[in-house]
């Protein structure tokens, strides 16, 4: 391997550690218990595995730099972003999906996803593709709750909670299904909708504040117009199709405004729940460093996936058989909707510098 091979990378993670307060002041105190996540693709370590939906990855290629390279129901060719946070956090090396049968009660204290692929903060969008609502995702960490109770008593339980890291990861998949790729067009203006996820969002911050937590993050969009998938979409009507690849701005200028909003809800939220810190997890801004300078991270190839052509494979449509790139760690992309295990490496990087010290 090329000795030189992660140098970019390392370089600009300490650029970005130099433009934080304080960074090497990042010892939460108390220490986090627990990382516990909701939402959709982003952070689904495969709970989708034991749902019938057609919106799976327990297959080949999804998995390839995998440990042991399984097909676990990771939407990525290796770990997710949660992944390497729980790692770092010393908590466990991968967060499990709670569906999984060989998680146990006591594999609970240290987290779990709860994320589903395909689902969104609008219940029709999870109803659409036949996947976990945020009200059955809310349902499964309340049984958890009782499983854990049952395992070290009430107290206990209740300061894992208090101590934990919440993360909230969705909202890209209502963006796209209900706006831009709606059969029937647009029903509703952009800012009217996104008003109405972060009415979702705020009301899921309350039931977690209400149960006891107290450390909760919530992802911003990401550049959805640089999402393979839409980029093909939006060259379509661009002469030599597929030659010219550029993502389509409005749609990026929409996930903008809709980060712009999430942090002034979590703003006020934080003035009215005083005693939690609910922080707004920015990926859009390490995506677009990415995209934008690429060969600081050791990548080539942004607006395409490795899996297949890279242009409309996501899913089942990423099969066994598909070709992929010769190199994914080259790769900003794995399928046309989502991050390498490099690219979320990153993003967990970035996430841990900024949101650390302030936890």
């Amino acid at each position: 391997m090329n000795p030189n091979h992660h140098k970019p990378i390392l370089l600009t993670f300490f650029t970005l550690l130099l433009q934080l307060p304080n960074p090497f002041n990042a010892s939460p105190s108390p220490p986090i218990t627990a990382l516990y996540a909701f939402g959709d693709s982003t952070v689904d370590s495969g709970n989708n595995n034991y749902i019938p939906t057609l919106f799976q990855s327990n297959h080949p290629p999804y998995g390839s730099s995998f440990p042991s390279k399984l097909s676990t129901g990771r939407f990525s060719d290796g770990k997710l972003a949660t992944d390497f946070i729980a790692s770092s956090l010393a908590l466990k090396p991968t967060l499990p999906a709670y569906l999984n049968p060989s998680v146990k009660p006591v594999d609970l204290l240290t987290g779990v996803s709860f994320a589903s692929a395909g689902g969104g903060l609008d219940d029709q969008t999870a109803m659409m593709s036949l996947t976990l609502t945020m009200d059955k995702q809310w349902s499964y960490f309340e049984e958890a709750v009782g499983k854990m109770k049952s395992v070290v008593g009430d107290s206990e339980t209740n300061r894992v909670i208090k101590d934990a890291l919440f993360v909230i990861s969705a909202g890209t998949n209502d963006m796209i299904y209900n706006v831009y790729d709606h059969v029937l067009g647009r029903v509703i203006s952009v800012s009217d909708y996104q008003d109405y996820l972060l009415s979702k969002v705020e009301a899921f911050i309350q039931r977690l504040h209400d149960a006891g937590a107290r450390r909760i993050t919530v992802a911003g969009l990401p550049p959805i117009g640089c999402l393979p998938v839409q980029v093909t979409i939006g060259t379509v009507t661009i002469p030599r199709i597929f030659h010219h690849r550029i993502c389509t701005e409005n749609q990026n200028a929409d996930s903008r405004l809709y980060n712009q909003k999430l942090q002034k809800l979590n703003f006020r939220l934080s003035q009215r729940l005083r005693d939690s810190k609910i922080l707004y997890l920015d990926i859009y801004t390490p995506l677009m460093d990415m995209i934008k300078h690429p060969h600081r991270y050791g990548l080539e190839e942004t607006l395409k996936g490795c899996c297949g052509t890279g242009l409309l494979e996501a899913g089942p449509l990423c099969k066994p058989l598909s070709r992929t790139c010769e190199d994914v760690s080259k790769y900003m992309f794995f399928d046309s909707v989502h991050p390498s295990q490099k690219a979320y490496s990153v993003i967990a990087t970035y996430a841990l510098l900024k949101l650390f010290p302030l936890l």
